[in-house]
């Protein structure tokens, strides 16, 4: 029987971070070791990625289907130079219509947008793991509602492409409150040894009940005031369900002591 291809969920950093001078330097030094060697932890190069971000919100859940998606720069304030990275990929339209009718069998209201580009949550993690940007890439979209139930089901309804080498990569971050930086309250290192706790040591009913319910965990909503970049991983959670989880990267960044973590489903504890 064909091993699953593994499902990433990945803390993508601070806008585009890896393009920064930061003080201090190394800031962000352990994020971008973890995404260079992210190839090297899967089996095989992927046949396409599919990316859910943090940063494309709709009523319902929509596929980017464009032939050619453009970049958005989607984040304000940052030296010129940062608005001038670009990520060629090619989208993945066929794929869309495929995944759109998966969706159709499971009854999950979604859309199809064939303008949409390439958002930072996207293309800044790709352009450290897949700087060729030589493999498909399709975006889907959050729902507004920021339903966890409905973000798992989505997770559950993509897990077939995991039969076809298909990556798939949720994009946000393990604790994300931008008003609580420098982290003074230790809250994202409580939140971040919950998730630890549920992804990897839970039994996978135990996880998705804990997941649901995120909300209710210590320091929930000091970590996440709002929980659009904690959705990602309840896809991740759904699309890998029973799978054994691993936390590859994990680090409290330099000065700004947030605990910022990355974690994969089906890959070896390395």
């Amino acid at each position: 029987m064909q091993k699953l291809f593994p499902v990433v969920f990945c803390s993508h950093g601070g806008g585009p971070c890896f393009w920064m001078d930061w003080d201090p330097p190394e800031l962000f030094h352990g994020l971008r070791r973890y995404f260079e060697n992210l190839p090297s932890r899967l089996p095989h190069r992927p046949a396409a990625i599919v990316v859910i971000s943090a940063h494309w919100e709709e009523n319902d859940f929509t596929l980017q289907s464009a032939d050619s998606p453009e970049m958005i720069y989607d984040y304000f304030g940052f030296p010129a130079h940062t608005y001038n990275l670009k990520y060629p990929a090619s989208g993945a339209p066929e794929l869309a219509k495929r995944i759109s009718q998966s969706l159709v069998e499971a009854s999950i209201r979604h859309g199809i947008d064939s303008k949409r580009g390439f958002d930072h949550g996207v293309y800044v993690p790709l352009l450290i793991s897949y700087p060729q940007a030589d493999i498909p890439v399709i975006q889907i979209s959050l729902r507004k509602d920021l339903s966890p139930a409905a973000h798992f089901e989505l997770g559950q309804a993509l897990k077939p492409l995991r039969n076809e080498g298909v990556l798939i990569m949720g994009s946000g971050f393990s604790s994300h409150n931008l008003r609580e930086i420098p982290d003074r309250t230790g809250a994202s290192q409580v939140f971040d040894q919950w998730l630890k706790q549920i992804l990897c040591h839970s039994s996978p009913e135990s996880r998705r009940q804990s997941l649901l319910n995120w909300s209710m965990a210590p320091q929930a909503r000091r970590a996440h005031p709002r929980e659009e970049h904690l959705m990602p991983l309840l896809v991740c959670a759904g699309a890998a369900e029973a799978e054994s989880c691993h936390q590859t990267y994990s680090e409290k960044l330099p000065t700004w002591n947030v605990q910022t973590s990355c974690f994969e489903f089906g890959t070896a504890d390395t």
